[in-house]
């Protein structure tokens, strides 16, 4: 009877767990795998930041897929197959030419069935023909998109994202690179919970003019773009199939990516889009930028 009452209580503390949203484990670092290989911004220096700001908290563990270069043979092409379903978040810093269709149909399907997806700065350029990548990315620039025929200019106006389709031109634009602010739409967030309302980020491109599909995308921080005098975008998730995405256009380079928002910001959406929570990146580093000062993180190179 006794050992009847203890599988019993048993089944019921591993059932609590598996309901509980952490089928990953507390002690199971969460896998990422970087896609890089091709993009008009240096991934060769970038990537390797990106795996510095997940790793340096402990909880991930990365793994970078280098496509085959610009101009490499049809074989060659065929070789490269990443490997989504392994993974519990896809980091794109890529932008360059299409996939195979393999790899388009694997990707979809990982993304459809519930895989994370986060999206850095210029990875949002690419694909801009790519139907289904414009729905999971929500909005993008530049690949030849155009505002109206592509989907609406998204930008925000007293706290809540327009969907402007009435303004045309090119999809994409910024102006030199400068630090700038970021206001968080949504304080109560996963991604943005506990942090700062605003907070300075370090020298970047603040992109503009971003449009697209916009469906099932809500912007959760936003800046002031100069260029473009409109809030513009920079923090967003979006829903696509059973797969969270989170997409946020800042990083153009290494300076901007050492930036502690930066840093804290890639961990949390990265979490996010793998589990749906913010559990084990919630903690607010204590050097995280102000309002008025930005924070930069040491780099580990001597």
């Amino acid at each position: 009877m006794k050992m009847r009452i203890a599988l019993h209580l048993a089944s019921l503390t591993l059932a609590g767990a598996l309901l509980s949203g952490n089928a990953l484990g507390e002690d199971k670092k969460m896998k990422v795998l970087i896609i890089d290989g091709q993009n008009n911004h240096n991934w060769k220096a970038t990537t390797p930041v990106l795996v510095e700001a997940l790793e340096s908290c402990g909880q991930f563990q990365v793994t970078v897929s280098t496509s085959p270069p610009g101009g490499a043979s049809q074989e060659v092409w065929e070789k490269w197959r990443p490997a989504f379903s392994k993974a519990d978040t896809v980091l794109s810093n890529y932008n360059g030419q299409d996939w195979p269709e393999e790899v388009q149909k694997s990707f979809l399907a990982y993304v459809n069935g519930g895989g994370g997806f986060v999206v850095v700065h210029a990875a949002n350029n690419s694909f801009g023909k790519w139907k289904e990548y414009n729905k999971i990315i929500g909005v993008g620039g530049w690949g030849g998109r155009k505002i109206g025929r592509d989907g609406p200019w998204v930008h925000i106006v007293e706290g809540k994202a327009v969907r402007d389709s009435e303004t045309k031109g090119n999809g994409g634009s910024h102006g030199p690179r400068h630090p700038f602010k970021v206001e968080h739409i949504d304080t109560t967030h996963p991604v943005t919970k506990g942090l700062p309302a605003k907070w300075m980020h370090q020298k970047d491109e603040l992109y503009c003019r971003l449009c697209g599909p916009a469906e099932n995308m809500e912007v959760q921080g936003f800046s002031y773009s100069p260029q473009s005098k409109r809030n513009e975008p920079m923090l967003m998730t979006i829903s696509y199939g059973d797969g969270r995405v989170f997409h946020t256009p800042m990083g153009h380079d290494v300076e901007a990516m050492r930036c502690r928002g930066f840093f804290t910001i890639i961990q949390r959406g990265t979490e996010w889009a793998a589990t749906g929570a913010v559990k084990r990146t919630a903690k607010v580093p204590d050097d995280f930028p102000t309002e008025e000062k930005v924070s930069v993180v040491p780099s580990a190179k001597k």
